[in-house]
């Protein structure tokens, strides 16, 4: 029967860094180590346990999050491999989610990159204590100070070596442990080192080397500070005792050797997370919706967090599970808090990448995996009788890229639709919106890779060839200046008939100013007395505020809903793209209406038709939407990105140094940003990296505009 863990012998930890810096292959050592697996694949091979995706294997590293488990030491240490490319975020948000320790690896031939940055800056918005490995030390390029040097210009003084190589290159086969005080030498096949003492050349240095260790343990601690000032030195328990202090409290980054090709490294690098990452029981606790700590405590009424949803090959729907609290088991009834729905937990698994292992039961802390569930979906709870916790979503990145997509067979749109809403279930970061406006269907992600991802997975494993499509732009309309129109509806065809006049002004709206008392259109003055005032805010943005200023009983308060909604109809279709239209006052001022053929139809039609006049006399403007660019990029390639961000009609707002790169904030339209993600890899070499947001709603410029109307006017010439 499997061993149960208890919260405190759980170590749950994420492994991240940049692309191509040795993540899945370390992984795939600590495996071999702790007897998972019997041999050792790689990546070249498209054999590694965590790369087990048929898109993975395409394209030769990750794309989703994996996790896996390894028993080191009496500790369970459940390790979450998280994709290296920016494109695919939403597995290192999803991992720091549910974790307690991040390990960002860095290569020693490539040193500090973009990735390691973008690792580094969701580890600590995620207030997770952060481990730095340095990996390929046996790289014929392998040059570990300049890696190291690295890490403290950008990490600060918090970095300190606990490792260091002493023939870092092709022929590496040795570290210097600053905290055992020994060389670590492995056999060309690596596995256990042997230890030796540190050489007398390399004395000095550790026995620096310790001191700063020391120093910063003793902080920890008034007996270990006591005893560090009598003797100068600490014990390596001593030493273990107060950095795990300053470590949980994000106060040490320390830095270790691995090479992970060579299972040198593997073993002590999860000793040493054993040691010094905090377990369940110690870490901080999670809190619920309600402001909650949630303590991992076995006994209580279990409590589940889904943090991920995968469709794997042969098994179909894998639902990923941290145990918030209590112990769950197999054929448990669940109650899904989200949904309402009652689930069975009809199998439980200990998971490790593609390999998974029936347990009976998991215990609070822990991760695992079960299969089946009916109605559950990623960010939901499942809770036990008696328990009515609930946890916060998990919040993703804003989206930097965009298409619309269609099947190339339109009869395949609703089956496409249900994949695409399973696959946003897999990975959150792709959006799919249904634009009513657009009449498209758009996918939004982090770049052109991610959703090229999409694509792929689409076509390859559900056989769904589908296009991508350049996304239209939901431009908005308004008017500039005040503009009056009366409208009659007359129809008589024996009968009652129809009948109803209405006449208003238009203006625009602007927060805070009042309706005038009076408005002057040629020669003739109108007076406004105001009745009553709707503000209506619109779904995409903005207002329209409708004024009754009706005297006498022109038209009948009954018809003030009909007029709306005549007015709504033509503010869905502005006349000079066809966009929405917002932020736009209509004051009904008068009208007239039949005791016999007047009917809400009519008014309907009469005020939706002095709408549409009354806003093309308005100076009516096409607006865009305006995002809030960051760009994070190294500062010597400002200048080209600066050049391009101009060169989109962007607008920059301002530059700050963040270490060994520059962070720029524009604003920037959505129409300009369509290449963007591809366009700013290609200028930097993939060093860059950036976010985006929406800002508001801006004035195109005449230019842009005459061109819009152009088009518009044409496609509508067209489908006449």
């Amino acid at each position: 029967m499997a061993k149960v863990y208890q919260a405190n012998e759980i170590k749950n930890v994420a492994l991240m860094g940049g692309s191509g810096s040795g993540k899945t292959t370390l992984m795939e050592s600590m495996l071999f180590e702790c007897g998972v697996i019997k041999r050792r694949g790689s990546v070249e091979a498209q054999s590694t346990v965590c790369d087990y995706f048929p898109v993975e294997k395409e394209y030769g590293y990750s794309v989703f999050s994996t996790v896996c488990n390894v028993e080191f030491a009496g500790k369970k240490l459940n390790i979450i491999d998280c994709p290296g490319a920016d494109d695919f975020c939403g597995g290192v948000v999803t991992a720091l989610h549910v974790v307690d320790t991040a390990i960002i690896n860095l290569s020693c031939n490539g040193g500090v990159e973009v990735g390691t940055q973008n690792a580094y800056r969701y580890a600590e918005a995620a207030k997770k204590p952060v481990i730095f490995t340095i990996s390929k030390c046996d790289h014929e390029n392998a040059n570990f100070e300049q890696a190291f040097e690295q890490l403290k210009e950008n990490f600060g003084n918090k970095v300190v070596l606990v490792q260091y190589p002493v023939n870092p290159g092709a022929g590496f086969n040795s570290v210097i442990d600053v905290l055992k005080n020994k060389m670590l030498v492995w056999k060309p096949e690596g596995g256990a080192p042997e230890l030796k003492d540190v050489p007398a050349s390399e004395a000095d240095k550790v026995e620096e080397l310790r001191g700063a260790l020391c120093e910063m343990a003793a902080e920890a601690d008034e007996a270990l500070m006591e005893k560090f000032f009598e003797e100068g030195t600490l014990s390596e328990e001593e030493m273990l005792k107060g950095l795990k202090v300053v470590f949980a409290e994000a106060g040490v980054y320390p830095v270790l050797c691995v090479c992970g090709a060579r299972d040198m490294g593997c073993r002590r690098l999860m000793e040493f997370v054993g040691e010094m990452a905090p377990s369940v029981a110690d870490a901080v606790k999670p809190l619920s919706k309600d402001g909650a700590e949630v303590a991992p405590d076995a006994s209580k009424p279990a409590s589940l967090f889904i943090f991920k949803t995968s469709v794997e090959p042969h098994i179909g729907e894998v639902n990923y599970f941290k145990v918030m609290q209590g112990t769950i088991h197999t054929a448990d009834d669940m109650q899904n808090m989200d949904r309402g729905s009652k689930e069975r937990i009809s199998q439980l698994y200990s998971v490790c990448g593609s390999i998974r292992i029936p347990v009976d039961e998991v215990a609070a802390g822990d991760i695992a995996a079960t299969v089946k569930l009916k109605d559950t979906r990623t960010g939901n709870t499942l809770n036990a009788k008696d328990c009515d916790l609930t946890y916060p979503a998990i919040a993703y990145p804003e989206p930097r890229y965009r298409r619309a997509i269609r099947p190339q067979n339109e009869a395949d749109a609703e089956k496409l639709s249900a994949l695409l809403t399973r696959m946003h279930e897999e990975d959150p970061t792709w959006l799919i919106e249904q634009s009513k406006e657009l009449r498209q269907t758009i996918v939004s992600g982090q770049g052109e890779f991610h959703l090229r991802t999409l694509k792929w997975r689409l076509e390859n494993n559900d056989k769904m060839m589908v296009e991508f499509d350049e996304p239209k732009i939901p431009y908005r309309e308004t008017i500039t200046k005040a503009a009056r129109a009366d409208y009659r509806h007359k129809k008589q065809s024996g009968g009652s008939g129809q009948f109803g006049e209405v006449h208003l002004i238009v203006e625009p709206y602007e927060e805070g100013v009042p309706v005038k008392e009076v408005y002057k259109f040629g020669n003739q003055e109108y007076r406004i007395s105001v009745k009553d005032t709707q503000e209506i805010p619109l779904e995409w943005g903005g207002k329209l505020v409708l004024v009754n200023s009706i005297v006498g009983g022109a038209i009948d308060a009954r018809f003030i809903p009909a007029i709306l909604k005549g007015l709504m109809d033509r503010i869905e279709q502005g006349p000079l793209t066809g966009s929405y239209a917002r932020d736009v006052r209509v004051i009904i001022y008068d009208g007239k209406m039949h005791p016999v053929d007047s009917n809400e139809i009519s008014f309907r039609l009469a005020g939706r038709n002095a709408f549409a006049e009354a806003f093309r006399n308005a100076a009516p403007k096409v607006l865009e939407p305006i995002y809030e660019v960051e760009v994070l990029v190294p500062g010597e390639m400002m200048g080209d990105v600066m050049s391009d961000i101009n060169g989109r009609r962007g607008m920059v707002l301002g530059m700050e140094a963040e270490k060994n790169f520059q962070r720029l904030k524009a604003l920037v339209p959505l129409a300009e940003m369509s290449n963007y993600s591809t366009s700013l890899s290609s200028l930097t070499g993939g060093r860059a990296t950036f976010t985006m947001h929406f800002k508001s709603y801006e004035l195109v410029p005449a230019d842009v505009q005459d061109k819009l109307v152009k088009a518009y006017a044409a496609q509508q010439a067209e489908e006449e």
